[in-house]
């Protein structure tokens, strides 16, 4: 075994999982994260596809499936709350705009960490440097003492400090959104139902369910035709709020109400809607997964599954080498990059089709809603849905020796 010695940075979904497959082929894994405990909560993250089969090959599917969300399905809503549209839960085989697997991302997150055993964990720690030689990378911290790895692995997400760090700026494409992520009181009008409303202007208001009785999760999105304010702004997500509030001024349903329950949310995340692209994911001995490397936005509702697979992919493919980073990374690429391109094609409309701007677009975009279990929409989406799905994942078997 080459390279026995490995370190992930993010401890969010995609890092926990490698850090299981890591060990079960043999290596000795280290994660740090930024965060100085594991975040709880979070919005809901979907399960599909190949992602539902990987969780289950780590034998996790039954606890997982304890812990997902009751909703029945997605419904539009008018500026007086009346429905237009419903898509229920069960639609497309599970598989639609909501999926009958959805769970809190904090939830999964858990889940995923505590089948990660015998792993070392840094937290409230990042990487600031990477100084790669002929045996290695030097990796310095920003608190704990310089530490060498065979191998590195940047897990932490769209901001991916070590993505900047071993290819430079760029990669992020930002599509013309921003959105605020948060949880709410509780809503006693949900139903189950997760509620989206449209205003003209590319806004949009949504509400959905949790897992606890006293809140619900949130989100509000505008459009924007210009990225004014460098990525790293999310840091600051309150100074976000007036923006918000003066975007969904007067605009109905319970946006007001909204509004204010941003201002008071203890988990407010706000950020740009942002794709990222690089011609390759791996540099030397570091190598990029899940959004570090081919975020798909949420607009997908695929990045959970690409974080899972791509994990499973990596680790099977460094076991399979024997550690051998060069022949494994290529190998990661050419599994995984056809469904990575897959499954970063955006639905129909795009970002667009997410948050029209105009009165007539989102009339429109209620007629189509309609008929979306019927010809010729049905199959539309179901070639949008069946991406999940679009990967024969390989059988990788276990080391002889582990490390």
């Amino acid at each position: 075994m080459q390279n026995t010695d490995i370190l992930i940075s993010g401890g969010g979904i995609a890092g926990p999982a490698l850090a299981h497959w890591l060990r079960r082929h043999g290596f000795r894994v280290t994660v740090v994260e930024r965060a100085t405990t594991p975040r709880t909560g979070g919005q809901a993250v979907d399960l599909r596809g190949a992602g539902r089969t990987v969780v289950a090959r780590m034998g996790l599917a039954d606890r997982i499936r304890d812990l997902t969300l009751d909703q029945r399905g997605i419904a539009w809503v008018d500026a007086g709350g009346r429905v237009t549209a419903r898509m229920p839960v069960e639609a497309f085989g599970g598989e639609g705009i909501v999926s009958e697997f959805e769970i809190l991302r904090g939830d999964l997150a858990a889940v995923l960490a505590g089948a990660a055993t015998d792993v070392e964990h840094l937290h409230g720690d990042t990487v600031t440097a990477l100084d790669e030689d002929a045996d290695g990378v030097v990796v310095t911290f920003e608190h704990a003492p310089r530490r060498r790895f065979g191998l590195v692995v940047g897990a932490d997400g769209l901001h991916s400090a070590v993505r900047t760090l071993a290819f430079g700026p760029g990669g992020i494409r930002p599509l013309g959104c921003r959105t605020a992520w948060f949880t709410a009181p509780a809503a006693p009008d949900l139903d189950g139902w997760y509620l989206t409303h449209h205003a003209p202007g590319g806004l949009v208001a949504s509400l959905r369910p949790g897992r606890l009785p006293h809140e619900t999760k949130a989100g509000l999105s505008f459009r924007t035709d210009t990225h004014p304010r460098t990525v790293t702004d999310r840091r600051y997500p309150a100074e976000w709020v007036d923006e918000f509030a003066s975007r969904f001024a007067g605009v109905g349903w319970r946006a007001g109400w909204l509004v204010e329950a941003m201002r008071h949310a203890p988990d407010l995340a706000v950020d740009a809607v942002s794709q990222v692209h690089l011609p390759r994911w791996s540099r030397g001995r570091v190598v990029l997964l899940g959004d570090a490397g081919y975020c798909p936005t949420p607009l997908t509702g695929l990045g959970t599954s690409l974080a899972l697979v791509g994990a499973y992919v990596l680790a099977g493919e460094l076991g399979a080498a024997g550690g051998d980073h060069r022949v494994a990374f290529d190998r990661y690429e050419q599994v995984l990059r056809p469904y990575v391109a897959q499954a970063q094609t955006l639905p129909p409309g795009g970002v667009g089709g997410y948050a029209p701007r105009g009165r007539f677009a989102i009339r429109g975009q209620a007629t189509l809603m309609r008929a979306m279990t019927r010809w010729p929409i049905r199959p539309l989406l179901e070639r949008q849905f069946a991406k999940a799905d679009a990967i024969e994942l390989p059988d990788y078997s276990e080391p002889a020796v582990r490390a």
